[in-house]
């Protein structure tokens, strides 16, 4: 079945989606979920068998869980919650005795469950389990096709281990594995440092396919020795330039909220001033915790490093972290705050009539700021700012961490020698060191040596097989089509017979496709009754790596020879016609 498109779908927005669209590969059925069809299916299984054998080559043993999770394991780990209320991205639902249950995003909750009822013995580990399956999760905005869609494919393996030691081994051997199915599939892959997110756990490392749609933006040195996910990345900010002025005043500013803006009035350089942020931390069975945020206003906040960090020092279950706004502020019956003038200083006093929240800001600071000897900041009154106050005149310093967003131009922090690099990346794979965050929160273990019962340490390694093929479209295309690498193409050839009528052409193209079979070539025998041009042109857009036209010269018993990749032909013998598909798709 071949449904070729020559008009691009209204809702399509990248390259790759748009080919996947018009090649036939997929078709939406509603937002953010597609039908894999028969092209698309042959890539998947493709991708599949790499991934197989590679994970089979290291030992893991393939497995299938379910899709239907009961809502008590993940209540168990903490994060029912935070999965199935507000943003929360697990489908989620009642059977018929009224138990609650997920559809899987993900499955470290039911794997650790079984893990603790089947490895009872240090002398049963290591041992790592892997599937492929569908996995769900209720996007909020569905976008770009399978990258990021609502129901997808994705392989997970999970390892378990008697000692850290053990784990780190296993890291760096999936570490490995994956670069080389990323390789075999024909993929330009950059492993980056990543945050761990709602996983968990104390290491992981994202395997990022750099393209321009792609929706990470990624940091790298110039010599690529570091590269990280802008979530993760860590840099030396460019240094702030003085303050001229040593005296300290307030001053009547015109402030519109926009940093650019005072600058202008004042004559400043956004290094030179101080921004504040309000957020709000909703957490678990307590108060919600007001934060106060200072951040040197050339510099940016990094909610992941922020989430991070508050969710360190309170040492509790963080459900989410808002910015306040006067919405909420007046919910929480608090007098208005000078927004646009909030300096680091506001008075906890504020926060007194707050009936539900903390009547205590939580105080943190971006390093760029406690570092600034003298700066501009909000005086805490409209239209009002501090010049030139310093941290000794406002108060003591608050606590300092690293909480901005790296930026392109910043030095390398291994070698300052090196500026940072920005690139844009799509995620395709992410490997875990998950510690002990779920074996002990479900309560498994396993007896040690000492005979001494022990939680399990775990790893977590996931590639989004359906999200691979798709980035493989968008890194491998041109004007005319897709360029599928060989190893992952539906077909690694086409016979095109470009007129059925000639009895010559059709009885050549016919041989000339059973002999590629015979030889275990994956071959398609195009035989439509179309015109030779619009058959040449759906090859092209279907990206088959090798194209062979039966054409004007089949008498002769010769037949045109098309590199897709490099776009080259030639004539050849039919007697050629193997051995040069062979040679192109680089099988020995």
């Amino acid at each position: 079945m071949l449904v070729t498109l020559r008009e691009v779908p209204a809702d399509a927005e990248i390259s790759s989606h748009k080919l996947l669209l018009r090649g036939g590969y997929i078709r939406r059925v509603t937002s953010g979920i597609y039908a894999y069809l028969p092209l698309m299916w042959r890539v998947l299984k493709k991708i599949i068998a790499i991934v197989q054998e590679e994970m089979d080559s290291t030992g893991a043993l393939e497995t299938l869980l379910p899709q239907l999770q009961p809502s008590e394991l993940w209540e168990k780990s903490g994060r029912w919650q935070g999965y199935t209320e507000g943003e929360g991205i697990m489908f989620n639902l009642k059977d018929r005795q009224k138990r609650r249950l997920g559809l899987g995003p993900t499955h470290e909750e039911v794997i650790t469950s079984l893990a603790g009822e089947m490895l009872r013995s240090y002398r049963q580990l290591p041992i790592t389990l892997y599937q492929t399956q569908t996995k769900f999760r209720d996007e909020i905005r569905p976008r770009f096709g399978l990258m990021r869609s609502r129901e997808f494919i994705m392989k997970d393996a999970y390892s378990f281990h008697s000692n850290e030691k053990s784990l780190k081994k296993t890291y760096e051997v999936m570490d490995e594995a994956y670069k080389r199915i990323f390789k075999r599939c024909g993929l330009n892959v950059l492993p980056v440092d990543a945050d761990s997110g709602a996983i968990g756990g104390v290491a992981s490392q994202e395997f990022m396919v750099t393209a321009e749609a792609g929706e990470d933006l990624i940091l790298t040195s110039e010599d690529s020795s570091y590269a990280a996910n802008q979530e993760k990345a860590v840099s030396i900010p460019k240094e702030a330039i003085p303050l001229v002025n040593p005296r300290e005043s307030i001053i009547k500013t015109n402030f519109s909220g926009k940093i650019e803006d005072l600058c202008l009035s004042l004559e400043l350089d956004p290094s030179q001033i101080i921004k504040v942020i309000l957020m709000l931390a909703i957490i678990e069975e307590e108060k919600p915790q007001p934060i106060l945020i200072s951040l040197r206003g050339d510099q940016q906040l990094n909610e992941v490093k922020l989430f991070n960090t508050i969710t360190s020092v309170l040492k509790t279950r963080i459900i989410e972290i808002s910015p306040i706004t006067p919405e909420n502020i007046n919910l929480e019956c608090l007098p208005p705050l000078p927004f646009g003038s909030i300096g680091p200083d506001l008075s906890d006093e504020i926060l007194a009539g707050a009936k539900t929240w903390s009547t205590k800001f939580l105080r943190v600071a971006d390093y760029t700021a406690t570092n600034l000897e003298s700066f501009v900041c909000g005086a805490n009154e409209i239209h009002r700012h501090k010049v030139c106050a310093n941290w000794e005149s406002i108060g003591n310093k608050p606590q300092a961490f690293d909480i901005r967003k790296a930026q392109a131009g910043d030095k390398c922090i291994h070698n300052k020698n090196q500026k940072l690099l920005a690139k844009r990346g799509i995620e395709v794979g992410h490997i875990f060191q998950l510690g002990r965050k779920y074996s002990e929160a479900l309560g498994t273990n396993f007896t040690n040596e000492s005979g001494a019962l022990e939680a399990f340490w775990m790893g977590c390694y996931g590639i989004g097989v359906s999200r691979l093929a798709q980035a493989a479209v968008e890194q491998n295309h041109d004007e005319a089509g897709i360029c599928w690498p060989s190893n992952i193409a539906p077909f690694e050839a086409i016979v095109v017979i470009a007129n059925m009528k000639d009895s010559n052409q059709l009885d050549l193209g016919e041989k000339l496709y059973q002999v590629l079979k015979d030889n275990k070539v994956d071959a398609l025998l195009d035989d439509r009754q179309e015109r030779a041009g619009v058959k040449f042109k759906d090859a092209d857009l279907i990206g088959i790596p090798i194209r062979i036209v039966v054409g004007r010269d089949a008498k002769e018993g010769n037949v045109e020879f098309w590199d897709r990749s490099s776009r080259t032909s030639k004539l050849i013998n039919e007697n050629s016609v193997v051995s040069e598909v062979i040679s192109v798709i680089g099988r020995d």
